[in-house]
Parts: C-alpha cells; sequence; structure tokens
C-alpha cells in the first residue's frame, strides 16, 4: 500500500537502508474501510525530512522552544521537535512533537494525506476491523483500550518501561494492528472547534485513563508541547 502514498518519498528521502523496523513499519498505512492510517506516529526523521523540502520552520523553532507542564505551561528553551527535551534525541524514530495542529495537517497533505477525523481515529484505535486479527484480537469486538480490555502494554505515567515517549513502534502492538493509539503521545485531530482542535489517546505524562474514546481533549490549535504529536490518514479508492 506504500506505493499509493507520497510517504515513500519521505522514505526514499531518507534512504531506505538508513529506516528502523519502526520506520519501516510507518511507511506502511493500514486499511481501515474506506481510509487508511499511519501504523505509527510520525517520526523525528520523517518531519525533518518535509521541513528541510519545504523550508519550514516550525513555531516551536520560530519561539526558541516548547511547552512543558510545570507550574502551568512553561516554555523550554531549545526544546523543538528535532531535540525534543532539549538535546539530541535517542533516535530519530522518536515521535515528532513540539509541533502545532497546522504543521501537523500541512505535513499530512503533503505527503499526500491529512489528518483523521475523530470518527476514523476512533474506529482505528478500539474496534477491531483486520479479517483475520493476530494478537488474540476478535473481529468487530471493540475494546476498551487501544491495545485490548486491559492499559497493559502502553506508554503511561503508569507501570511501564519508558521514563518518557518511546520510539515508535516500541510498544504493544494493538487493535488493528496499529502503535500507539494509546499513550506515548497525544496525537492531533482534524476536528476542529473554532481556535481549538482535538487531541486523543492521551500521552506518557497520563495514566490510562487518558487513552479511552471519551477522554479525548481539545487544544489551541497554535498550542506546541512536548506531549503531542501526530499520525495521518489517507482517502482509500
Amino acid at each position: 500500500m506504500a506505493c499509493l502514498y507520497r510517504r515513500t518519498v519521505v522514505a526514499l528521502t531518507l534512504g531506505p537502508c538508513l529506516l528502523s523496523s519502526a520506520d519501516a513499519a510507518a511507511v506502511e498505512p493500514v486499511r481501515i474501510g474506506g481510509f487508511a492510517i499511519d501504523a505509527t506516529e510520525v517520526t523525528i526523521a520523517q518531519f525533518h525530512a518535509f521541513a528541510e523540502a519545504t523550508r519550514l520552520q516550525t513555531a516551536a523553532e520560530q519561539a526558541g522552544g516548547g511547552f512543558e507542564w510545570g507550574a502551568g505551561w512553561e516554555r523550554r528553551q531549545g526544546w523543538t521537535v528535532y531535540r525534543p527535551y532539549g538535546g539530541p534525541p535517542e533516535s530519530e524514530s522518536e515521535p515528532a512533537v513540539h509541533v502545532s495542529w497546522q504543521e501537523a495537517e500541512t505535513y499530512c497533505r503533503w505527503i499526500g494525506g491529512r489528518l483523521p477525523n475523530f470518527d476514523e481515529w476512533q474506529r482505528a484505535a478500539y474496534s477491531e476491523t483486520r479479517a483475520a486479527p493476530d494478537g488474540g484480537f476478535e473481529i468487530g469486538r471493540t475494546y476498551r483500550y487501544p491495545v485490548g480490555e486491559t492499559p497493559e502494554g502502553m506508554n503511561t505515567r503508569d507501570d511501564d518501561p519508558w521514563p518518557r515517549h518511546a520510539a515508535v513502534g516500541s510498544t504493544k502492538r494493538g487493535v488493528n494492528g496499529l502503535y500507539d493509539m494509546g499513550g506515548n503521545v497525544w496525537e492531533w485531530i482534524a476536528d476542529r472547534r473554532g481556535a481549538e482542535a482535538l487531541t486523543a489517546g492521551g500521552s506518557w505524562w497520563y495514566g490510562s485513563e487518558e487513552t479511552v474514546a471519551e477522554a479525548a481533549q481539545w487544544k489551541p490549535a497554535d498550542f506546541y508541547a512536548v506531549y503531542v504529536g501526530f499520525r495521518c490518514a489517507y482517502d482509500a479508492g
């Protein structure tokens, strides 16, 4: 399916031999009915290729850094999509964070996709649609969490091995074969409410209760923080 989408251009730009297994998984969107969605969150490496090609400087870069929660929202000097915690990431397969809704949407349009709407994201995250699912999932069943009926295996502030966000594809593979639909980082959704945009899935900073469908949160669309990333969806003909 990757050949149907411009995402392959990003992969070739980075060089196929340099991609980790997680990045390779991100090249292959998962088809769910009339649309497809990225198997993982967009990575730093993928976003960097786009930004170089389009000469984009993110709002976080222009402002000197993105936000982290401390005594309220606090700007962290030097924290950007390429330096998520102020220094070089352990891997460029980590999710692209410190990205605004518009920057995420522009990336998705550039590769031939778009941000998923909430109905699509919710269906992909919780309702198993594969004809022959693996991992113990059952076709037609809707689960409480994106990894099943329990939250085990997600990257949240509960008991797990990841102190912050993890490289994409590191956590338990969930419903529809997707990664990190719950935990790791919040994901921008296409739905807008005036100056706000929806985010879903929770993040490593939150507990598992934030990863359920009803916990989706509205955030300012021009906001960028270490907890928020995204993935893209595609119209499947």
